[in-house]
C-alpha cells in the first residue's frame, strides 16, 4: 500500500473515533495493521476478553513470528489457563491446554508437561513457581505490564504504537478544502453555497458559469462556519464569511500529543513464573490511560471545548459547607461564596485539587486539610431547592429558587429569610394560548434557574413553563417586578446576563432548542440562535479581547458557540461523554471548566485550553452512575 493510502487509513481511523464507531475503528486497526491501540488492548486484557485479545493481536503478529510474539501469546494463554484452574473449571482448563497451549510443547516439552501437571493439584499455588500468584485482578495487572514491554520491544510493532499527530477532524478539513477549491472555479462564487452531496463534484449550476482557478489562497478556509452551511461536516464547514475577528477561545480547536518513550523489555524464555519486577509493578501507581497521548486518538471528543447551572433536584435544605463537586479554589471564588454550595440529589461530595498556571503539574498550592469540610449552618427551606446564587457584591445574601416556584433571599449570617415571592403570572392576558391552557390545567411551576445581574441590581428567574421573570432588588425585602417575558415554548432551562454592545441583556435557552437574547430594560427580543437538535441545557455568556460570545450546551452533549450577529454557531463539538454539560469560567475569566453527566450516569470534569479548543486537564474521582447531573 502506498504512503498516501496508508495516511488515508489514519484519517479514516480518526474520523471513526470522532464519530464513536468504536467497533469499526478497532476492526480497521486490526485489518490494516497500521496502528496498535495499546489502550484498547489494555482494556481487553484487564476485562479478560481473551478471544478478542488474540483476534486483535492476529492483525499484527502470529505465534511463531519471533520470540517476542511467542512469549506474548504464551503469557495470555497461560493466564487464561490459570484462571480456569482457579475457578475449579477443569473441563475448561483441559480445553485450553489442548487447543491453546499444546503448540508450545514443540519449543519446550518439559514446560508443557509441568503445565499439564497443574491439573492434578487441588490448588495450582502448590507449585513453587506459582506460590505467589494472587487474585485474578492483580495477576492480570502483572501480566499486562509484561505484555506492554514485550509489545514495545517487538520489531513487528515498531512505528505502530504512536498515532500520527493530526489536527482535529483532518478528513473533514481536507474535504472542505476540496469543496472550496471547486467553488472557486465558479464564475461568481457565493459566500454560502448550497452543498447537497459529496457523491459528485460540486458545481455552481448554469447561472454562475465557470472560470479558471484563482492562484490566490482562498481566505474562506480560515473563516468560522455558519450553522446550516454544509452540516454533514460539523464544525469545519466551508465558505463562511468572517464578520469579526474571533477571540482565541473560539479560533483554535487542535492539539499535538507528545511521543512516549518505551521501556526496555526482555523476551526471555517462556515459563510459569511472573515477571521479576512484579512487586514493583503492583506498588507503582498506575497512570489513567487517557493521560497517555500515545494510546489515544486525537478526536473532537477527547479534545474539545462553559456558568453555573441548575441542578435537576436538590435536597429540601440548603447546607452551609464547601464540600462540593469542584473546589472553590479552582474557580477563585471568595471565601463568603464558598460557605454555601449546592449538592445534587445527595450525591457524594468530591474535593478535586487544581494546580494554577506556573505550578509544576501534580503540585498543589494547598493541602486538602486546608479545605473546610464541616457543615456550620443549615437553612430550612421547606421545599426542594432547584437553584441558588450569591449576590455579587453583598455575598452574605443568597438567592434561592424551589421546585414549587418560590423565590427568596436569605441573609446567611443570621440565617434569616428576608424576602419571599411565590410564583404568579403577572399578566395572564398577555400569555400565549398554549401557556394559558397549560396553567389552567396545572398552575404549579418549578424554578429552573435563579441568577443575579453582574451589579446585583436585578435578578432573573427561569421557570419550567415558558416564562422568565426579571426582578429589581432594592435591599431588605424590597423585590419589585421588572419584566415578565414568555421566552420559550416549554421549559426555560437556563438564564444569564451579558453585556453585548455595552448594554445589559438577558440570555435564555429552553426546551424548544433555541437560545434568545433580550433587552434587560425593555424586554425586547434582540437575537434568536437556532441550530441545536436537542433541548438547550445550559448557556455561558463571556467576553474575550472585546468580543462577546455565548457557549451553549444541549442535552445530547453538543456544544455550540455564538456571536451576537445572527450568523449561526461558530463551534460544534461533543462534550466529554456526550453529557448534559455546564460550562463556567473562573472568577478572573482566564480559565474555562465544564462538568456534566451523560445518560449512563457517568460524570466528567475537565479544564479547557481555549486557544486550542482541547481538553487541557481531566479530573478523575467523580462517582460513576450518578442519579442526577453533576454541578458546579
Amino acid at each position: 500500500m502506498s504512503s498516501l493510502s496508508r495516511e488515508l487509513v489514519f484519517l479514516i481511523l480518526q474520523f471513526l473515533d470522532e464519530e464513536k464507531f468504536k467497533d469499526t475503528v478497532h476492526k480497521l486497526e486490526q485489518e490494516s495493521g497500521f496502528f496498535f491501540n495499546l489502550r484498547y488492548f489494555e482494556e481487553m486484557v484487564t476485562n479478560g476478553e481473551w478471544d478478542e485479545v488474540e483476534k486483535y493481536l492476529s492483525g499484527f503478529t502470529k505465534v511463531d513470528d519471533n520470540r517476542y510474539s511467542m512469549k506474548i501469546f504464551f503469557e495470555i494463554r497461560k493466564q487464561k489457563y490459570l484462571e480456569a484452574l482457579d475457578k475449579r473449571d477443569r473441563t475448561k482448563a483441559v480445553e485450553i491446554l489442548v487447543k491453546d497451549l499444546k503448540v508450545f510443547s514443540a519449543f519446550n516439552e518439559e514446560l508443557f508437561k509441568e503445565i499439564t501437571h497443574l491439573l492434578t493439584l487441588e490448588n495450582f499455588r502448590e507449585n513453587e513457581q506459582l506460590s505467589k500468584y494472587g487474585d485474578t485482578k492483580s495477576a492480570r495487572g502483572i501480566m499486562l505490564a509484561e505484555l506492554k514491554k514485550l509489545i514495545e520491544a517487538n520489531p513487528l510493532f515498531r512505528d505502530k504504537l504512536q498515532f500520527p499527530t493530526l489536527k482535529n477532524s483532518r478528513l473533514r478539513t481536507l474535504i472542505n478544502q476540496s469543496l472550496n477549491w471547486q467553488h472557486q472555479l465558479c464564475k461568481n462564487p457565493r459566500p454560502n453555497p448550497d452543498i447537497k452531496t459529496l457523491f459528485v463534484d460540486h458545481s455552481c449550476g448554469q447561472p454562475n458559469g465557470a472560470r479558471a482557478p484563482s492562484p490566490v489562497t482562498n481566505p474562506l478556509m480560515s473563516a468560522v462556519p455558519k450553522a446550516g452551511g454544509f452540516p454533514p461536516l460539523g464544525a469545519h464547514g466551508p465558505f463562511q464569511p468572517t464578520p469579526a475577528a474571533l477571540p482565541t477561545s473560539l479560533a483554535g480547536w487542535m492539539a499535538n500529543p507528545t511521543p512516549v518513550p518505551h521501556p526496555v523489555a526482555s523476551a526471555g524464555p517462556i515459563g510459569l513464573t511472573a515477571p521479576n519486577n512484579a512487586a514493583a509493578i503492583l506498588k507503582r501507581p498506575r497512570t489513567p490511560p487517557t493521560n497517555n497521548p500515545a494510546l489515544d486518538y486525537q478526536s473532537a471528543d477527547s479534545e474539545h471545548v462553559l456558568k453555573r447551572s441548575r441542578p435537576f433536584a436538590m435536597p429540601d435544605e440548603v447546607s452551609h459547607t464547601n464540600n462540593t463537586h469542584c473546589s472553590c479554589s479552582q474557580l477563585d471564588l471568595p471565601d463568603d461564596l464558598c460557605l454555601l454550595l449546592q449538592q445534587v440529589n445527595n450525591l457524594p461530595v468530591t474535593i478535586l485539587p487544581v494546580p494554577y498556571a506556573g505550578q509544576t503539574h501534580g503540585q498543589s498550592s494547598y493541602s486538602l486539610d486546608d479545605l473546610p469540610k464541616t457543615v456550620v449552618m443549615t437553612l430550612s427551606q421547606g421545599s426542594a431547592v432547584k437553584s441558588m446564587d450569591f449576590h455579587p457584591a453583598q455575598q452574605i445574601l443568597l438567592l434561592v429558587g424551589t421546585n414549587i416556584g418560590d423565590i427568596m433571599v436569605w441573609e446567611v449570617g443570621s440565617g434569616e429569610k428576608i424576602a419571599h415571592k411565590a410564583f404568579k403570572v403577572w399578566d395572564l392576558s398577555a400569555c400565549s394560548m398554549p401557556l394559558q391552557a397549560s396553567l389552567a390545567n396545572d398552575y404549579t411551576v418549578s424554578v429552573n434557574r435563579v441568577v443575579w445581574s453582574p451589579d446585583g441590581a436585578l435578578f432573573g428567574v427561569a421557570y419550567s413553563k415558558h416564562i422568565v421573570h426579571i426582578y429589581s432588588y432594592h435591599g431588605g425585602d424590597d423585590l419589585r417586578n421588572r419584566l415578565e417575558i414568555e421566552a420559550h415554548a416549554g421549559s426555560v432551562n437556563d438564564i444569564a446576563f451579558s453585556y453585548p454592545n455595552k448594554q445589559l441583556s438577558v440570555v435564555t435557552c429552553g426546551e424548544d432548542r433555541v437560545i434568545k437574547v433580550w433587552d434587560a430594560a425593555s424586554g425586547a427580543k434582540q437575537h434568536t440562535f437556532e441550530g441545536h437538535e436537542a433541548p438547550v441545557y445550559s448557556i455561558c455568556p463571556h467576553h474575550k479581547e472585546n468580543i462577546q460570545f455565548i457557549f451553549s450546551t444541549a442535552t445530547d452533549g453538543k456544544i455550540k458557540a455564538w456571536l451576537y450577529d445572527n450568523m449561526g454557531s461558530r463551534v460544534d463539538y461533543n462534550a466529554p461523554g456526550q453529557s448534559s454539560t455546564t460550562m463556567q469560567y473562573s472568577a478572573d475569566g482566564t480559565r474555562l471548566f465544564s462538568c456534566g453527566t451523560n445518560k449512563e450516569g457517568e460524570s466528567f470534569l475537565v479544564e479547557w485550553n481555549e486557544s486550542e479548543g482541547a481538553v487541557k486537564r481531566t479530573y478523575f474521582g467523580l462517582g460513576k452512575r450518578s442519579v442526577g447531573v453533576v454541578q458546579f
